[in-house]
């Protein structure tokens, strides 16, 4: 409660952004104008009354006086601290400014009211808790500042009012806030009020206090890291010093290198970018690593390092004959290419549209053949560096366009790892097995091969990693494939197709005489004076020996002669010199795997009974031979209908049936029992059931040995064929015609029928295999059962069974 007493006649004494509180004690300098006239008419009116001269105090705001004062007597007139004439006052209780009067002195007088403050006794119980609650917040703030000499005043302090108003001494209060201590004469709000403001303060200074901490342990950190860099920096100094280095070796100034490399415009400015980035980073901050990880590689990269071509078209041409026989489809297709570079080159044609004269060719053909081996002869015979990049079984998407940097452990792809391996933007990159490339929930790898391989986009490849563009128009690509179906078709589009169908028995023996020999000879520890491998040998381990496309199994072959001669030597079973024949081979190495059916003893021979006949296919490893057999079923125990086996496709089995109907359709015709057809089963099989086969070239075989089952005629053993049948016999043309007479001749068949629209693939086929065979061609399957069914024996009977 605040009760009003007798009015006062009082001078002013105001204070300029300053409140005094009552119970509070502060000294004022009498050199202001103000304060001096103040005291002087505060003591000239109390010369006349009893007591200590008295003052207003008033706080004035920018010139306002406030409504409020406070009573103050002056204790003390005398000199401050620093020698100037001032006067102690205390502030006694709070008087409320009425209207303006006279009196002694140059000062202005006011009347005014006392405000006596009642707190009534006992303290209400909610009075009390605000109190313990001021003085514990009052106690935790002075010891924060160290006043540990005021916290006992503080606590001493009974009075509601005079508590609040201790406030008055706080420095963190604006003038508002205490003005609006001063203007609150009720002690318990004014109490409360006091008890807000330093519950504020406390906790702001809390904040504060965190802040600076967290501020303080960065700044020692920070500190610290940097005097531990000065002190690497120094050992790091040391060391080159002592190893002695140069001062300047040292390759952290990225920007430095970056200047000093010579990069293409656009990557200069890419790499500066990135290099303002690191210079802005922390040394803390994950993506400084990244950074200088990509300018290694950027810098790593051979941007303008380019080989100079061997435009000799003779010594290229002959680079390839003597590293590599037979493969004139290869040869042909890069001498052409160097030709027209050496010729563009000379009309200063090098770059035309910002591309240069890549090429693309895939190398397709069975395993063996040569294609690997074929991309280092490739690049000797130009003068360039040679990469390989192998593909089978890649699957992520991100191993041909490279991965995005924020990834951890993100690199470039491996078509730019196979640019900075070379060490030249013109290499030749072999892209070893594209068609073993997978695809799955990481992308296809094929499809990010387009771009690389299209000579209208390459010039400007992007990879995900380097996001700059990369100039692989003059890289010379070389893909090699086993299979050509597993090749995407948008991809093949791309690329040139060079076919190698494998090597005829001839280029085999030129092969290994020439480059399989010398490198085993090396291998085994011997002397080419010391073991003589007799052309005989040889053209009997490619014929019989091994039946491949290729000329793995051949060179493993001679690698085993030639071990058995080594080991024969070291336990002093044999001397050296010493010449192989054809008549050691078996005593070496033991008995031939493939003798040719033409070879065996006629009793002997698959086609020695009716229902067999000999057709030719295509597989991923060259061309086969493929045998078909048919039997009837006993009408008694039998069946009727049509059984195949052999893991065959839909399509093969589609030519069963085509065959059959042609039979059934024109057996009268042909003099066949057709009847036999519709009682008795029918049973089609391929041996070799655990291949897989499929595809239709096998119509008129089917047709031949359903055929030579009715007419009880055997078909001839130097007969192979292929080809596609019609309901009406027509034999339609199919695929890999080089492949299955290089197949036929390997097998030793003299014979071959093919479909006479087929006539123009012959211009493929080598030849020495030509010479060797008799090929006809053929439109009507009539014709083949003239040429493969042999004439009819007084002993043999049509619908004679054959086991498979």
């Amino acid at each position: 409660m605040a009760a009003e007493s007798t009015p006062l006649a009082l001078p002013v004494l105001p204070l300029d952004d300053e409140v005094v509180l009552p119970g509070m004690v502060v000294p004022l300098d009498l050199n202001d104008t103000d304060v001096r006239a103040a005291v002087e008419a505060a003591q000239a009116a109390a010369r006349n009354e009893p007591g200590k001269p008295r003052v207003l105090l008033v706080p004035r705001i920018d010139g306002t006086y406030a409504g409020t004062g406070v009573l103050g007597t002056v204790e003390q007139v005398g000199r401050l601290a620093d020698g100037d004439p001032g006067a102690l006052i205390r502030g006694r209780g709070r008087v409320k400014i009425g209207a303006g009067t006279t009196g002694p002195g140059r000062a202005l007088w006011v009347e005014g009211t006392r405000i006596d403050e009642q707190v009534p006794e006992p303290l209400p119980g909610h009075v009390g808790e605000l109190v313990k609650e001021y003085k514990a917040l009052a106690t935790t703030w002075l010891k924060k500042r160290g006043a540990w000499q005021v916290v006992d005043r503080v606590q001493a302090i009974d009075d509601v009012s005079a508590l609040a108003d201790n406030s008055g001494y706080s420095p963190f209060l604006s003038i508002e806030e205490k003005v609006e201590l001063l203007e609150t004469s009720d002690p318990v709000a004014r109490l409360k009020l006091a008890t807000q403001q330093l519950r504020d303060h406390l906790a702001e200074q809390d904040v504060a206090e965190t802040i600076a901490k967290d501020v303080q342990e960065g700044v020692d950190k920070q500190q610290r890291e940097f005097l531990l860099r000065r002190q690497l920096e120094a050992v790091r100094k040391e060391l080159r010093e002592l190893n002695g280095e140069k001062e300047g070796e040292e390759s952290d100034d990225y920007r430095a290198r970056v200047e000093a490399a010579d990069l293409p415009e656009n990557v200069r400015e890419a790499a500066l970018k990135e290099v303002e980035k690191l210079e802005r980073s922390s040394d803390q901050s994950p993506e400084g690593s990244w950074i200088r990880t990509w300018l290694d590689t950027v810098l790593e990269l051979p941007w303008n390092e380019r080989t100079e071509d061997a435009y000799d078209i003779q010594g290229a041409k002959g680079v390839l004959d003597a590293e590599h026989a037979g493969l004139e489809d290869v040869k042909e297709r890069i001498t052409e290419y160097l030709a027209v570079r050496k010729r563009r080159g000379e009309r200063g044609l090098g770059v035309v549209g910002g591309r240069r004269g890549g090429a693309v060719l895939a190398l397709v053909g069975p395993p063996g053949v040569g294609k690997t081996s074929l991309g280092e002869s490739v690049a000797h015979a130009m003068g360039r560096k040679f990469v390989r990049v192998a593909l089978g079984g890649v699957r992520d998407e991100a191993e041909i366009r490279g991965h995005r940097r924020t990834y951890v452990g993100a690199l470039p792809g491996r078509i730019v790892r196979a640019i900075r391996e070379a060490g030249s933007m013109n290499p030749v990159v072999l892209l070893d097995e594209i068609d073993k490339v997978g695809s799955d929930f990481r992308g296809d790898p094929a499809a990010a091969l387009l771009e690389v391989l299209d000579p209208a986009q390459n010039h400007t490849f992007r990879d995900h990693y380097l996001e700059v563009e990369l100039d692989l128009s003059d890289v010379v690509f070389l893909a090699t494939a086993n299979v050509l179906e597993a090749i995407p078709e948008a991809l093949l589009d791309r690329m040139e197709l060079v076919r190698l169908d494998g090597y005829t028995e001839d280029e085999k023996v030129v092969i290994a005489r020439d480059h399989l020999l010398p490198r085993q000879l090396e291998r085994a520890g011997l002397d080419k004076d010391e073991v003589v491998l007799e052309e005989g040998a040889l053209r009997k381990l490619a014929g019989e020996y091994t039946r491949e496309a290729g000329v793995r199994t051949l060179e493993r072959s001679i690698a085993r002669l030639l071990r058995k001669v080594a080991a024969q030597h070291e336990l002093g079973e044999r001397e050296l010199p010493f010449t192989i024949g054809e008549g050691e081979l078996r005593g070496l190495i033991g008995r031939p795997h493939h003798v040719p059916e033409s070879a065996q003893d006629p009793a002997e021979r698959r086609t020695a009974v009716p229902g067999v006949a000999t057709g030719l296919a295509v597989t991923g490893a060259g061309g086969d031979v493929l045998f078909v057999e048919a039997s009837l079923a006993d009408p008694e125990t039998g069946a009727a209908g049509l059984t195949l086996t052999g893991q065959l496709g839909d399509v093969m089995k589609e030519s069963a049936q085509i065959a059959l109907s042609f039979l059934r359709s024109h057996g009268a015709e042909l003099e066949l029992p057709v009847g036999d057809l519709k009682d008795r089963g029918v049973h089609i099989h391929f041996p070799a059931g655990a291949v897989p086969k499929d595809g239709p070239s096998a119509g008129v075989t089917m047709t031949t040995a359903l055929a030579s089952l009715l007419s009880g005629r055997l078909v001839r053993t130097d007969v192979a064929m292929t080809g596609e049948v019609s309901l009406t016999g027509r034999v339609l043309p199919i695929g890999g015609v080089k492949q299955k007479l290089l197949a036929a001749h390997r097998a030793g068949v003299t014979t071959v029928v093919i479909p006479k629209r087929n006539e123009a693939d012959l211009d493929d086929v080598p030849a020495e295999v030509l010479d060797k065979l008799d090929v006809h061609a053929v439109t009507d399957v009539r014709q083949v059962l003239e040429l493969a069914l042999a004439p009819a024996t007084s002993g043999a009977a049509p619908g004679v069974p054959v086991a498979a």
